[in-house]
């Protein structure tokens, strides 16, 4: 068990590398088309096949398990990377890409150009781009409805309060998929504004990063385990199963005696 463990962690690593090697491949100016091709695709084998590697360990020899005659049998895959918390290891290494990346964002948004926070000039400019049409007829929204939405908002100067919104909503996200603290709340948050920015025409690093984010939103029980999650969810507990806090409360609520009491 143990060595398996630290194989896991081995993986782990390999599959953030992969990530990191990739995404230099994607932003570092510098290279060539050809260099940024070759890392790129490189980064995906590393991740990908660490990725593989370490779901086949923890489920080729595993026994098919007897399910009631109503259920669907669930592959053993998806109950490895969902629900199983040997998987923690892979979704660490995904909250720490998806993490950093929110939290680099949301830092530099605040410490950078001052027309974020001062008076969200910042994000008017690129609500006002995404709302033109411009003369070859292809606008940057397809949706006239998400259109006609930014443009209420720019009329009624939204983007003074909402571009610190936007900043402060960046940085806790990253913290939080950083930490492993309530990753599935975290992680639905961030693919909700790599909607909106995909919906805005703004393609950049969204897809990859929504992506990921609705996977560690499956995996919200296991995500961050190797976190505070591993602490929090057991105390707050899941509506279909009270943590610590409400069992307290209604074991205080009916008088029941405490082990202390008896």
């Amino acid at each position: 068990m143990s060595k398996l463990r630290g194989r896991d962690a081995i993986l782990a690593v390999i599959i953030a590398l992969g990530f990191v090697i990739h995404q230099v491949g994607t932003d570092l100016s510098k290279l060539t088309t050809s260099e940024h091709v070759f890392l790129g695709i490189l980064g995906l084998v590393v991740a990908l096949g660490a990725v593989v590697t370490m779901i086949y360990d923890h489920t080729a020899a595993r026994p098919i398990e007897v399910v009631a005659a109503t259920e669907v049998p669930q592959p053993a895959i998806s109950r490895f990377l969902f629900h199983d918390t040997r998987s923690a290891p892979l979704w660490l290494a995904v909250r720490l890409y998806v993490g950093i990346a929110w939290f680099t964002a949301g830092w530099e948004k605040i410490t950078g150009s001052t027309s974020w926070l001062s008076n969200g000039n910042a994000l008017k400019g690129f609500w006002t781009n995404a709302v033109a049409i411009p003369k070859t007829g292809k606008p940057a929204i397809s949706y006239d409805w998400y259109r006609s939405f930014l443009q209420y908002m720019l009329d009624h100067q939204w983007y003074t309060w909402f571009a610190k919104v936007i900043c402060l909503g960046e940085l806790l996200i990253g913290i939080g998929l950083i930490v492993g603290g309530l990753v599935g709340i975290a992680a639905f948050f961030g693919a909700l504004m790599n909607m909106s920015f995909l919906l805005a025409g703004s393609a950049s690093t969204n897809p990859v990063l929504f992506t990921l984010a609705i996977l560690i939103v499956l995996a919200w029980q296991v995500a961050g385990y190797w976190g505070a999650d591993r602490f929090i969810l057991p105390v707050l507990g899941a509506p279909w199963k009270p943590g610590l806090i409400i069992h307290r409360e209604r074991l205080r609520d009916s008088g029941a005696a405490t082990p202390a009491a008896t």
